[in-house]
């Protein structure tokens, strides 16, 4: 076996290792958060809970995306990176301080009134700068985990600080529940300390890993703090993710300035939950199979077999989230209804919530096959196809402000919000696709790239289909949906219930040994032989 074929291999087992580490982190850290929510909202009205995840979460995440996605992504894409290299690490600090410092001072000034006259708003806002600050200070840990392939370091930081978030989220609530004087006082500084507490412990396991040494950069007075190239390639990939960021929180923006608080917090629960499939399972096989891409092609090798189980590892991914999402949208467009008034408060119900994670289910399978074409294009593309995507990006954002209006317009309500999104990834898609398409053609391996290899068999759709029928007849004749609205949790106890959801769980394990015999255990990191 060839040196680079043994170095491909090594780089394939670890990644599938890493996967599964991510997988582990995702499952704990969301079914836990999960758990504390269904507390949380029961603590705190819808109007909070918008504010908090919506709003709060967007000045979050608009000051680490800028600051420091076009860093890793560019970190990633070095085969051995150096002193130099890693100095790059420390450019989100220096860039992320001022802008937390503006984007908060911004936010304060201009939010709703109806917002900004709630108790100890200004300070939380101040809290949410601070604890983005802290979370910027773990990049050097972050980076040099994932150069290492130190996956375990990075789950164990980051279960720890998810585990923190919530439990600090929670307790501060339940005293603010306890103390009495009013529903919320203390809520928005609650959801502002949780978050911080997320960063603090965070960093925390990272320097009793690392050591406070790696917070020191490398400094060479001949050659500079950092790689001239490469600081040019993170700021043309910093600019791009300023429109991908644009498109990604598009739904939080318009909300943020059109819709009432209520909805906002209907808006945020939904999305919370919807998206639990997609990061539980997706992201985590996304990110790990951005860092595949990025390690192999960062070799600058041409060897076909090595470039062409790069490809059989591109269309296994996609092919097996979108069969899985199949799964999703068989039983979830089945159980959903029946689920939601036994898991949401009167209140949630009342919001936009059930609409919303009702449209998500559609979503599902958009999201996942998106995440995995996009980051095989930041792993891999050079910096005059990162801008014409970025060129392309800013149609698709009208794309997307055209449709949500549209959709708007035609009584859809906010889960306009949710469609709109979904023609705006499936327009990114086909971006994405052709991008790959070519990408694969000029290295010679143009045969392994094809629609037939990722789409789910026939007997798989007729197996889905026919599942989908029987689940939904007998949900009919046994009204199911009017029980649960009538009985609320109480029909968990309901023998009519209990038989419908049994016969659900027993399709869905049929369905899943179905896909499993005939297409999942095909479906890896193997080369074709």
């Amino acid at each position: 076996m060839s040196t680079e074929r043994k170095a491909q291999d090594a780089l394939r087992k670890s990644s599938l290792s890493s996967v599964a580490a991510l997988i582990g982190l995702q499952l704990f850290s969301r079914l836990f958060t999960f758990i504390l929510n269904q507390a949380l909202i029961r603590m705190t009205s819808p109007e909070i809970f918008g504010a908090a995840v919506i709003q709060f979460d967007l000045i979050l995440s608009t000051i680490l995306f800028l600051s420091r996605e076009g860093v890793r992504t560019t970190i990633l894409r070095v085969k051995n990176p150096g002193p130099r290299e890693m100095n790059m690490s420390f450019v989100p600090v220096g860039v992320g301080v001022p802008l937390a410092g503006g984007i908060a001072w911004g936010y304060a000034r201009w939010a709703r009134e109806e917002l900004r006259g709630r108790p100890f708003f200004g300070g939380a806002v101040g809290v949410y700068g601070a604890a983005a600050v802290v979370e910027l200070l773990t990049e050097p840990f972050h980076n040099l985990s994932m150069v290492r392939l130190k996956t375990n370091v990075r789950v164990r930081a980051e279960g720890a600080g998810i585990t923190a978030k919530s439990v600090v989220t929670f307790l501060v609530l339940l005293y603010d529940v306890r103390r009495g004087g009013g529903e919320g006082r203390l809520a928005l500084l609650a959801f502002a300390v949780g978050q911080l507490a997320y960063s603090l412990v965070c960093l925390g396991v990272y320097l009793g890993y690392f050591g406070v040494g790696t917070l020191r950069p490398h400094v060479d007075k001949k050659k500079g703090f950092v790689d001239a190239q490469l600081f040019r390639l993170s700021a043309t990939m910093t600019w791009q993710s300023i429109v991908k960021h644009v498109l990604t929180e598009g739904d939080k923006l318009i909300l943020s300035w059109f819709s009432p608080l209520q909805d906002q917090g209907g808006y945020a629960l939904a999305v919370n939950y919807g998206s639990l499939i997609a990061r539980i399972i997706f992201q985590p096989i996304e990110e790990v199979m951005r860092l595949y891409f990025s390690k192999t092609f960062a070799q600058g090798t041409k060897a076909g077999s090595v470039v062409k189980d790069a490809a059989n590892a591109l269309m296994s991914l996609v092919s097996v989230q979108l069969e899985l999402s199949m799964f999703f949208l068989v039983f979830g467009t089945s159980y959903l209804p029946v689920i939601l008034p036994i898991l949401l408060p009167p209140r949630y119900m009342a919001t936009s919530a059930p609409q919303i994670l009702t449209a998500w289910v559609w979503y599902i399978p958009v999201l996942a096959v998106n995440g995995g074409l996009e980051g095989f294009v930041a792993s891999v593309a050079a910096p005059r196809d990162l801008n014409r995507q970025s060129r392309w990006m800013v149609a698709f954002s009208l794309l997307f402000v055209a449709a949500a209006i549209s959709l708007y317009r035609l009584g859809f309500g906010d889960a306009s919000l949710v469609y709109a999104n979904i023609v705006n990834l499936f327009a990114r898609i086909v971006f994405a696709a052709l991008f790959t398409k070519s990408f694969f053609s000029d290295k010679g391996a143009q045969g392994e790239v094809s629609l037939g290899r990722v789409f789910p068999s026939f007997s798989l759709f007729l197996v889905s289909l026919v599942m989908w029928g029987i689940v939904t007849y007998d949900g009919r004749s046994r009204n199911v949906e009017k029980i649960v609205r009538l009985e609320g949790r109480r029909s968990l106890l309901n023998a009519t219930v209990i038989q419908h959801v049994g016969l659900g769980s027993a399709l869905a394990v049929v369905w899943l040994s179905y896909w499993w015999m005939s297409s999942g255990r095909r479906r890896n990191l193997r080369p074709r032989s």
